[in-house]
């Protein structure tokens, strides 16, 4: 009987261990992306919070754009400073959990930052979220943790060539440019989606390079094309970082953090599964997966920017109750 059970057990093993392709210093990644994504929700939440006063003292929005004056006032706002503060601090604990472990296992943890900046907004704005709201905020959690939970037994860290390195950069400029276009065509009557989404596949590069990056050091190839992805890594976090506040001025912080979470690490994780090849050994099912868990998790985010509440609501537009916004009843 111990004969028969010990080759069974051996071959599962054997396949236990080709499925599990990170090291036990690479799952350490894993909770420093949380505590990551930790700050990164109480970052959005104090950034929104600045924003929203600096629109109200200055009686102006800023959805078409930061003026000259409100981004003066926004430096003078501690809330927004602190914010500002404990997003640095998020992206260091990312950069972090980047150098430790794959690109598709680390990204998609920052879901994490979703539900707590969803309850944070709940408790300091005083609005619910309905009940289609939550169904679109479970689909997003639900499609990013099932993603991130194959990604850590399928995906391994690749080496990046030059080839690999230029594919990046030349999407990165073609998407770069498209993003810079619609922004200046659109920016007076965007609507929070829009700068959501550009912030997301602006900060899905940027995490991209960044990992990119950090595994050209790693292999001792920092050269001027590792010079050029630091430049375009700079430039992509700047942008989103405008397209994030002019969000914040039409739609909740949560609903903003929603979106970063799922199209943010969506993007890194195609440029990771393509380019990259960190799923190359992957398994069909779990290819198929990826693919499934994705589309929920972006339909999530539609539906939590169709049915929030505070969607679409401009902060001048609602009454003031010291720190509470309340929502105006519908007529």
């Amino acid at each position: 009987m111990m004969h028969a059970v010990l080759p069974e057990m051996v071959v599962l093993a054997e396949d236990l261990s080709e499925i599990t392709t990170l090291d036990p210093k690479q799952f350490w990644g894993i909770p420093v992306a949380l505590v990551g994504a930790a700050l990164m929700s109480f970052g959005a939440q104090y950034q929104s919070r600045g924003l929203n006063k600096v629109e109200r003292l200055t009686g102006e929005s800023a959805g078409s754009g930061l003026s000259l004056r409100q981004v003066g006032g926004l430096l003078r706002r501690p809330s927004w400073v602190v914010g500002t503060v404990l997003l640095g601090l998020a992206v260091v604990f990312q950069i972090g959990a980047l150098a430790l472990s794959p690109l598709i296992v680390v990204q998609p943890i920052g879901v994490v930052a979703m539900v707590i900046t969803a309850v944070l907004n709940s408790r300091m704005s005083g609005v619910r979220l309905p009940k289609r709201a939550m169904v679109s905020l479970a689909m997003c959690v639900g499609g990013i943790v099932t993603f991130v939970t194959i990604a850590a037994f399928t995906a391994a860290d690749r080496p990046v060539t030059d080839q690999k390195l230029l594919t990046i950069l030349i999407i990165y400029a073609v998407v770069l440019t498209v993003t810079v276009v619609l922004f200046v065509m659109l920016r007076h009557r965007a609507v929070a989606l829009f700068y959501i989404v550009g912030a997301g596949v602006l900060y899905g590069f940027v995490a991209t390079f960044a990992k990119t990056v950090i595994g050209r050091v790693q292999q001792n190839e920092f050269d001027w094309l590792t010079w050029l992805c630091v430049a375009a890594l700079l430039i992509g976090a700047l942008l989103g970082m405008v397209f994030v506040q002019n969000a914040y001025s039409s739609g909740p912080p949560d609903l903003v953090i929603a979106g970063l979470t799922v199209i943010d690490p969506l993007v890194a994780i195609l440029i990771g599964i393509v380019v990259l090849q960190e799923a190359a050994n992957a398994p069909m099912w779990a290819i198929s997966s990826f693919i499934l868990t994705g589309i929920v998790a972006l339909i999530g985010v539609i539906g939590l920017a169709r049915f929030h509440p505070q969607t679409g609501r401009n902060v001048l537009e609602e009454p003031w109750t010291g720190n509470i916004r309340v929502p105006r009843a519908k007529s």
